[in-house]
């Protein structure tokens, strides 16, 4: 059975008692009502709609659901919630129609809940329902003395059951959020952090340990107390003249401005050159040749005018032995004031350097001292210091890597073989230099065979300038030295070749006194002599 939905903004006929509620189904069959029309407009003075009955039998029936916004009239009490099921059975509501009629020639209704002509205003509280009128719901007025009605039990709002997988889903999404959120925050943290420590080296600031200000007083018998004590009274020395030029080495002698160097150091300025010595401190002048010898490859010269020099004290090369330490000071590459050190490799090392003018005016024959401390080109004439900063030798060539001899070294560098000539030959040739200007050589008085390859020493057959091979009345003629004789021996030790034997022999004074041992006729006997002058190139 069907009935007119009531208006959701319906406007009630003058004195139109309330709509009564949607019955309860009897015995819990499902019920439907047409929609309500949410503007239908009932006619003037027409009563309001009746409630839907509710079926005898079973039959379904709709009941429509109260318009939101219904403007009831004058005295009318508000619309009855829609009707629970007595037993839980399922209930459809229609919904309202959007633009419903109640009735023929019903006039329009009112709009935003406007009362039909002549209706007074909606009262501010409903009206309470009759006592006869039967329960509309749970919300209904309870009555305790009123016969029990049909009302569907209440029920505890259980929360619906999810579906497992769609719950797994969820956690899953929900972990997997977190876990890039996590790995966003520590990745921007981790680049903040490396950018601080790499800037900075830390993310406060920075300070490692270190040693705090010491003195700078040296033991004087380690290196750097030698260098210290030593490199005032090195200079080094630069030289030019007749196209040529170079750098060497030397170091004072004397407060009176005279400077101990190796001979091929100043040979570059000839007669007229320019020679220019530079301090330690830095200062600079010019200086003069005092006197020099290609044989001994020494040479003195001297600057004026220069105050508050520092002589270095000399040692004695006799005392020095076979793995002493020692420290060689020079100007490698015109490095003025390297300081290098080493050891002795050993001593009375025979040496022969120079030759470029091809006379052999220009060959240099020293009895060395052998040392590792690394020479380069331009520590030549530069000091080798004892352990206790004494000169012991003047440091004078190198053995080169393709096997050569030179004063300069090439520019191969060092490679551990450098050699320096001894401070007591040094010292007396200095000595000649500075009071004659040149220096005096040791001879025996004979002429030697260069071409000699066998070993020893032999006496030529013929002079070099056409005269006798011994010279006549000389050292060696005095101790009974023949022509083709062959020395192998000088105070006992080897001689193994010609020029072994003048190094030998310039290793001492004049006047020293030699034994010689050689060989004639294959029979061997030994001579004494002593050493005769000649004036040095």
């Amino acid at each position: 059975m069907g009935m007119a939905p009531a208006a959701a903004e319906a406007v009630a006929g003058p004195g139109a008692p309330p709509a009564a509620p949607a019955a309860s189904p009897a015995h819990g069959v499902p019920m439907s009502t047409p929609p309500a029309a949410p503007e239908a407009v009932a006619g003037p003075g027409a009563p309001p709609a009746a409630p839907a009955a509710s079926p005898a039998h079973g039959v379904p029936m709709s009941a429509s659901p109260a318009a939101p916004e219904a403007v009831a009239g004058p005295g009318a009490p508000p619309a009855a919630p829609a009707a629970t099921p007595a037993h839980g059975v399922p209930m459809s509501a229609s919904p309202v129609a959007p633009e419903a009629v109640a009735g023929l020639g019903a006039p329009p209704a009112a709009p935003e809940g406007v009362a039909g002509p002549g209706a007074p205003p909606a009262a501010p509280e409903p009206a309470p329902a009759p006592q006869d009128a039967p329960a509309a719901g749970p919300w209904a007025r309870y009555d305790p003395w009123a016969a029990p009605a049909a009302v569907a039990p209440l029920q505890q709002a259980d929360p619906v059951e999810e579906d497992l997988k769609r719950r797994r889903g969820r956690r899953r999404r929900a972990l997997v959020g977190g876990a890039l959120v996590i790995a966003l925050v520590s990745g921007v943290g981790g680049g903040v952090v490396g950018v601080q420590l790499e800037r900075n080296g830390g993310i406060g600031a920075v300070e490692l340990p270190q040693a705090g200000v010491e003195a700078p007083d040296r033991d004087p018998d380690s290196v750097a107390g030698i260098a210290a004590q030593a490199l005032p009274s090195v200079v080094t020395l630069h030289v030019s003249g007749g196209g040529k030029a170079g750098t060497g080495t030397g170091f004072v002698l004397d407060d009176r401005g005279h400077i101990l160097t190796n001979d091929h150091v100043v040979e570059p300025a000839g007669k007229n050159g320019d020679i220019t010595v530079t301090f330690h401190s830095g200062d600079t002048a010019e200086a003069t040749v005092v006197g020099r010898d290609s044989g001994y490859d020494l040479a003195v010269v001297r600057v004026k005018g220069v105050r508050g020099l520092t002589p270095l004290p000399l040692g004695n090369s006799d005392n020095v032995q076979v793995g002493d330490p020692v420290v060689a000071i020079g100007a490698p590459f015109d490095l003025a004031g390297t300081v290098t050190s080493g050891i002795i490799s050993a001593r009375e090392r025979p040496i022969t350097a120079g030759g470029e003018n091809g006379d052999g005016s220009d060959v240099s024959y020293v009895d060395a001292l052998q040392t590792d401390a690394p020479i380069n080109p331009g520590n030549s004439g530069g000091p080798l210091l004892d352990g206790k900063g004494r000169v012991v030798g003047i440091n004078s060539a190198i053995r080169s890597a393709d096997g050569g001899l030179d004063p300069e070294g090439g520019q191969s560098g060092s490679i551990g073989l450098g050699f320096a000539i001894p401070i007591n030959q040094g010292k007396r040739v200095a000595e000649e230099l500075i009071e004659h200007g040149k220096a005096t050589h040791p001879v025996i008085g004979i002429t030697l065979d260069m071409e000699y390859g066998g070993d020893g020493a032999r006496v030529a057959a013929e002079g070099s300038d056409g005269g006798p091979p011994v010279s006549t009345g000389g050292p060696g003629a005095k101790a009974g030295i023949r022509p083709g004789d062959v020395i192998t021996e000088v105070d006992g030790r080897p001689v193994h070749s010609g020029e072994e034997l003048i190094v030998k022999t310039r290793a001492h004074r004049p006047g020293d006194r030699l034994e010689l041992t050689l060989e004639r006729n294959g029979e061997e006997r030994t001579v004494s002599l002593v050493l005769g002058s000649s004036d040095g190139d």
